[in-house]
């Protein structure tokens, strides 16, 4: 079927590649502006009792201030004639604009606990307008707007949900990190062609893999919610499977070329041997990522949009346009050579053959050592906890950081809120039982309703000192706590309060902070068997497909469940552990509950892509006739230095993301590159030999049943023999 394709790209290849440059131009058009309808949240389930919650409270009481002016008295303090002037100026301002609501102050209402502990600084408290597209474009003017007050008296720092602007920082972030890549790789690529046009066509084509991903992903913002952070995913990905296919596909095909065939017969030579693997690669890493899609956050949704786009974009390139690219260009694919550099061809690297061979001679005493250097990277992972993501993603020179390092070191009364909503609304009497129980909750500084204010069960004040709680027949508990919102007690205590008997014909829902990571730990946990499983079957099935053997995912599967966990250790042990945070410019905090789900896809993904290159070696030379260990040392010889080499450019496109200034990006992205590195090195060189040495034969077995099935719908690599008969 490949060989057919090639023969039927050469024959019009000049029409492929004019239809080829009308998709890029359309998706330019499309995909450019795909970045103003791009959200920067999407961490919560829409269907948790703290994202009704949530609803409820923007609806029916105005929501919760999620834009916080910090206002610094530049002498004196806050309660001097120059800094209230001052405060009382910009609360009317911030007021008057229609881009805010809710706006309250310090200098507005009398609450001592918007000021700090030594009244050097106090609080101006807003509410964005519009909905999650309209809030954050709305956030990002009044950052521009406000960013520089000028006033004699007091500085201002804007903080708060809406005040860290992570999707202008990743903007700024993705331009550098691209900027680092590109460059770098094409010299890269340079190196492992020897040749100036050989090195752009894997750029060409993960260009245009990139921007086709960015059409789709603005297509999809009119159906759908996508965040920004799939963005990262489409760059990266896009460049490093572009990078990985045509590698492997020019490689190939210069390969054929140097044994004397004419350039249609290299073309479909090259389409029937890489371009079937590169086919397979796809789909299991389609089929990896697309298991993101069963969760309801649609931070992680995205990904998978932008995943299985670009995987599959980059594959359709690569097996369409490439193709065609390669036939117009035949011998001058190998133009542009660079004098001295030695260049990458899909023959046999010593090295590598003299690795599996060492390796099979004593395959215990070399996997061992690595089996246990994996798991101790992954030890780290026992001690792993979770919490959202909060203006500590953003480096502490951030003016959202140190506003909310100050919230949380320098004021009385901790911003931690617990928001308890009833609806339908109830009597007094059992709305006063019901805050009273409440306060007597341990740990409860205080509960506020209505009803009045309690403390440990007895009422403080007869009257509540907080806005709305009752409105459009619902009610509203609010409840304080000076707990870390991410710690252990914090998280109980919302247990408790759920536990809690609600009014009769009630419906309570617990919203808040805590409330949400709790919410988004059950989303992710509950659906997690369901991503796994959506990986392992399809995964099973395409390697089957692929190999015609049963043993042969089950190797695969266990080379990447190690090399998933000691990524993932190693994450921890940085970014929750912080180690290396002063060389990263991060701040140590528990781990985003979405990143190892997002690293666990993708990494997966990607190992799986490797698996492919290697096995289709592999089993072709094991087809001609060569006995497992032969096919092994001369299959790992003739892919090790491919391998490696995409590898290496693959994992530069993820490291450069350890530039960012979003600390979540920066796990992501040295995560990704890291399980890139341990797979195509170790596991690839090392695990992999030793575990084809220790079943030997056995590592093909199937059934007799399921033999007869992979001959039927199995699609085999035919020895280059048979490709010869298929052409003539």
């Amino acid at each position: 079927m490949f060989y057919r394709i090639g023969i039927a790209v050469v024959a019009r290849a000049r029409l492929v590649l004019g239809l080829a440059f009308v998709v890029l131009a359309a998706s330019v058009v499309l995909g450019i502006g795909v970045f103003g309808r791009l959200l920067s949240q999407g961490f919560d389930d829409p269907a948790s009792a703290s994202s009704q919650a949530k609803v409820l409270l923007e609806q029916k009481f105005g929501g919760e201030p999620d834009l916080l002016f910090l206002v610094h008295a530049r002498s004196g303090n806050v309660d001097s004639p120059a800094v209230v002037a001052s405060g009382k100026a910009l609360t009317e301002r911030l007021s008057a604009d229609p881009r805010l609501k809710g706006v309250t102050s310090y200098w507005s209402v009398p609450a001592p606990t918007l000021a700090t502990r030594d009244r050097s600084a106090a609080l101006v408290l807003g509410r964005v307008v519009g909905d999650d597209t309209v809030a954050d474009t709305n956030a990002s003017d009044l950052l521009t707007t406000y960013a520089h007050v000028d006033d004699s008296a007091v500085t201002v720092q804007i903080g708060g949900q809406r005040g860290t602007d992570v999707g202008g920082q990743v903007g700024k972030d993705l331009a550098i990190a691209e900027a680092i890549a590109v460059p770098l790789t094409l010299i890269l690529l340079v190196l492992a062609f020897g040749s100036l046009v050989s090195a752009l066509l894997p750029l060409g084509i993960g260009v245009l893999a990139i921007f086709s991903t960015f059409a789709e992903l603005s297509i999809l913002t009119h159906f759908t919610s996508v965040s920004v952070f799939s963005i990262n995913l489409t760059t990266a990905l896009g460049l490093g499977l572009g990078i990985d296919y045509a590698l492997l596909m020019v490689s190939r095909f210069r390969e054929e070329l140097a044994t004397g065939s004419e350039v249609p017969e290299a073309v479909a030579r090259t389409m029937a041997t890489a371009g079937r693997t590169i086919a397979f690669s796809a789909l299991t890493v389609a089929a990896a990522l697309s298991a993101m899609l069963v969760f309801p956050v649609y931070f992680l949704k995205s990904f998978a949009y932008a995943g299985v786009g670009v995987t599959l974009l980059s594959a359709a390139s690569a097996l369409l346009v490439l193709p065609a690219v390669l036939g117009v260009l035949g011998h001058r694919v190998n133009a542009g050579r660079v004098p001295g550099v030695r260049t990458v061809r899909s023959v046999e690297a010593p090295f590598w053959g003299r690795l599996a061979t060492r390796v099979m001679r004593r395959p215990a005493l070399a996997a061992i050592p690595v089996f246990a250097a994996l798991l101790l990277l992954a030890a780290p992972l026992l001690n792993v906890t979770f919490g959202t993501p909060d203006d500590r993603v953003l480096p502490n020179t951030a003016a959202s950081h140190q506003v909310g390092d100050t919230l949380r070191n320098d004021f009385a009364t901790k911003p931690q809120v617990i928001d308890v909503v009833i609806t339908p609304a109830v009597p007094a009497a059992e709305l006063q039982s019901y805050t009273r129980q409440l306060s007597a909750v341990p740990s409860v500084q205080q509960a506020v309703s209505t009803a009045g204010t309690f403390s440990a069960g007895h009422a403080t004040q007869a009257a509540p000192g907080r806005a709305p709680l009752t409105a459009s027949g619902s009610q509203r508990v609010s409840v304080s706590t000076g707990l870390d919102p991410a710690s252990d007690a914090a998280q109980n205590l919302v247990r408790q309060i759920r536990g809690v008997n609600a009014p009769p014909d009630t419906k309570v829902l617990v919203g808040g902070t805590t409330a949400q990571l709790i919410d988004s730990k059950q989303a992710i946990s509950s659906h997690l068997p369901a991503a796994v499983a959506i990986i392992i079957l399809t995964t099973f099935l395409l390697l089957f497909l692929f190999t015609g053997s049963l043993v042969q995912p089950l190797r695969a599967l266990l080379g990447n469940a190690l090399t998933l966990g000691a990524t993932l250790g190693a994450m921890v042990w940085i970014f929750q552990g912080g180690h290396f945070a002063s060389v990263l410019g991060f701040t140590p905090t528990p781990t985003n509950t979405s990143m190892p789900v997002l690293l666990f896809c993708i990494a997966f993904g990607l190992s799986m892509d490797y698996e492919v290159f290697l096995m289709s070696r592999i089993k072709e030379l094991h087809d001609g006739g060569a006995s497992t260990e032969d096919a092994v040392t001369h299959g790992l010889a003739r892919t090790g230095r491919i391998v490696s080499t995409a590898a290496a450019l693959l994992a530069v496109s993820f490291f450069a993301f350890g530039t960012s200034k979003v600390s979540f990006i920066q796990f992501f992205g040295l995560g990704t590159g890291l399980a890139i590195l341990i797979d195509a090195t170790v596991v690839r060189g090392v695990l992999v030999p030793a575990f084809m040495k220790v079943f030997g034969e056995n590592s093909w077995y199937a059934p007799r049943f399921l033999r007869r099935v992979h001959g039927r719908i199995g699609l085999s690599e035919a020895p280059e023999e048979r490709v010869m008969q298929v052409a003539s």
